[in-house]
């Protein structure tokens, strides 16, 4: 996926319709930030997770914050950020602002020589918006719903395209927290199964096992995870959780992602940690590449106040 989405990006603007190859061409450099995620996309959790699935619910506290960063390998040469806040505000459920954006550095332009003439060339895509979610009654479990209204801007060299998208998701816990399942749209802004600037996400999580361990309670899960209704042959997510000690405390992830992409599918592993200390919750992942592009990296701090 990492190489064929560079590839995708220096392709796509020559195709006709110049606006749809960049709307494209934006969302694979988040597909690029979203390769750190040891989680299905569906499935993530944190106020910073309304990127991917905008039905986030939390009752640690009244106002939540994150700020998240993403490095890929030199080969590659990206970079973003990711930075929300919500807030709960009763009956209407919680509110929030959430602001992202990922670019490509050292870009230049070149002559009949590989040597750099003239400025480096702009290659970026940003997104910001507002999140809504609220629990609903439905049934037994616990159900939390979601919207996301989001304005993007996309830049290659010197073309420009903008574009509205509004996203929509859903996750349900059965029973007593043994099975979840969550499913949302990703930049959708078309009706169309077909459409490589948008996805649509889905996942299913299973508690495998539950009790004391170190005079502590911790669970293990296990996850699975599609992305899929996006121009090309669907990604699948399986991996495993585990979570010690008292509200989490500590949390390992770990999977491994198929990736379909625009040519041969791949395979590659990705792994993260979460710390809680406090009101604070601090997140390291790595995904660890394909093709001996080299890994890619994330690191997020959250914050719940009550």
């Amino acid at each position: 996926m990492q190489r064929g989405i560079v590839s995708a990006l220096v392709v796509l603007p020559f195709f006709p319709g110049a606006a749809s190859a960049q709307e494209a061409a934006g969302a694979a450099l988040w597909r690029l930030a979203g390769t750190t995620l040891p989680v299905p996309p569906a499935l993530a959790t944190g106020p910073a997770a309304v990127l991917w699935n905008p039905a986030q619910r939390d009752d640690s506290g009244r106002t939540h914050a994150a700020l998240e960063a993403v490095q890929t390998p030199s080969a590659i040469g990206a970079s973003g950020m990711l930075a929300a806040v919500r807030f709960r505000t009763g009956r209407l459920g919680d509110l929030g602002l959430v602001y992202g954006r990922v670019g490509l550095s050292d870009l230049t332009r070149t002559g009949d020589t590989p040597d750099p003439v003239g400025s480096e060339v702009p290659v970026y895509t940003y997104a910001v918006g507002a999140t809504w979610s609220r629990g609903v009654a439905l049934g037994s479990g616990s159900t939390t719903v979601g919207a996301t209204l989001a304005f993007h801007e996309t830049r290659l060299d010197t073309d420009r395209a903008n574009r509205w998208t509004m996203d929509v998701g859903a996750s349900h816990t059965f029973g007593d927290d043994r099975l979840r399942v969550a499913a949302a749209t990703h930049f959708f802004s078309s009706l169309s199964t077909a459409n490589p600037a948008q996805d649509a996400y889905a996942g299913v999580e299973y508690r495998l096992w539950g009790g004391p361990l170190w005079g502590d309670r911790a669970v293990l899960r296990a996850r699975y995870g599609i992305a899929f209704a996006h121009a090309f042959s669907a990604d699948h997510h399986l991996g495993l959780g585990g979570e010690f000690g008292k509200g989490a405390a500590l949390a390992l992830d770990a999977a491994v992602v198929r990736e379909g992409g625009y040519g041969a599918p791949s395979w590659r592993p990705v792994g993260g940690i979460r710390l809680r200390v406090g009101k604070y919750r601090i997140t390291l992942a790595r995904d660890a590449g394909v093709n001996d592009l080299g890994s890619a990296y994330r690191v997020g701090v959250e914050a719940h106040f009550r």
